[in-house]
């Protein structure tokens, strides 16, 4: 070839080709090796305006950086919160933000305090972490339990929330109130390790009347497996206007009330039962 355009006879013709080829989908390598066109000054003016496939665009791994520091600049952060939250360069960051507008500066004060604010919400999801996995570890040292460490878990659960006898008031009646979830499902257990029949089994809510006691009846009725129509009627908690109640809002569903019908023997027997721990716990000493 004769030397012209920097060294190639027929440059129009060179560059129909190559356009031709790029047009195809080659790359500049490909475009290069086929037309043995080894100088790149000669290549970028034949392949100008040309743009690449997109098979040979690659994307750039910091495009995410780019975009995020953007992102945390017009939040306000300092080019330091950036760098901490992405691990990237302030000079980096500084040309990625750099038409943005600068954030307000805080006074020390109020750093000071974002600072602390931090550093306790770090160490509050440490403790409930913490708390998380000792609960967990405790849950999986019971295991499985046998029929009799039931009864007895039973029947001191019934001493310290079921109802009792009296000297000056005769209560010869089975009656548990509660309102955590999982005592009412381990007391229920129990009364079906000690054969009592489901249908001497009585259900009614106890509830602050400002309550929504409608929900209330339907999340206890599910708990316990029961048709709602079957609990006896609702007991409605007065209102007392000069009392700051604590127990409100959507998760205070009241306690249930649990009643074994005919439950006088029973009740002689679970008194007994207890007397009976108390004396062997005694002796143990």
């Amino acid at each position: 070839m004769t030397a012209i355009h920097g060294g190639y006879a027929d440059f129009e013709g060179l560059r129909q080709q190559a356009v031709a080829l790029r047009r195809q989908g080659l790359s500049r390598r490909q475009i290069r090796d086929r037309l043995h066109v080894h100088n790149n000054d000669i290549l970028n003016r034949l392949l100008e305006g040309e743009p690449p496939p997109d098979w040979t665009t690659r994307p750039n791994a910091k495009d995410d950086l780019r975009a995020r520091a953007r992102e945390l600049r017009l939040k306000g952060l300092t080019y330091d919160r950036i760098q901490l939250e992405l691990g990237c360069s302030k000079s980096s960051i500084s040309l990625w933000v750099r038409d943005l507008p600068k954030p307000e500066r805080r006074d020390a004060t109020e750093q000071a305090k974002l600072a602390a604010r931090k550093r306790w919400d770090h160490e509050l999801a440490v403790r409930d972490e913490r708390r998380r996995r000792t609960k967990a570890a405790a849950a999986a040292e019971i295991g499985a339990m046998s029929d009799r460490e039931l009864f007895l878990l039973g029947v001191g659960l019934y001493w310290a929330e079921g109802t009792k006898d009296k000297p000056y008031d005769r209560r010869e009646a089975v009656i548990f109130v509660n309102s955590d979830v999982g005592m009412i499902h381990v007391y229920l257990a129990w009364l079906d390790l000690l054969g009592v029949e489901r249908d001497r089994v009585r259900f009614r809510v106890m509830i602050h009347e400002s309550a929504d006691v409608e929900s209330a009846e339907k999340y206890w009725a599910d708990q316990v497996r029961v048709d709602v129509s079957t609990f006896q009627r609702t007991t409605l908690k007065k209102h007392n206007p000069k009392t700051v109640r604590k127990n409100v809002g959507e998760t205070y569903r009241g306690c249930l009330v649990i009643r074994v019908a005919q439950g006088a023997e029973l009740y002689c027997r679970i008194e007994g039962w207890w007397y009976g721990i108390v004396g062997a716990a005694t002796l143990t000493e």
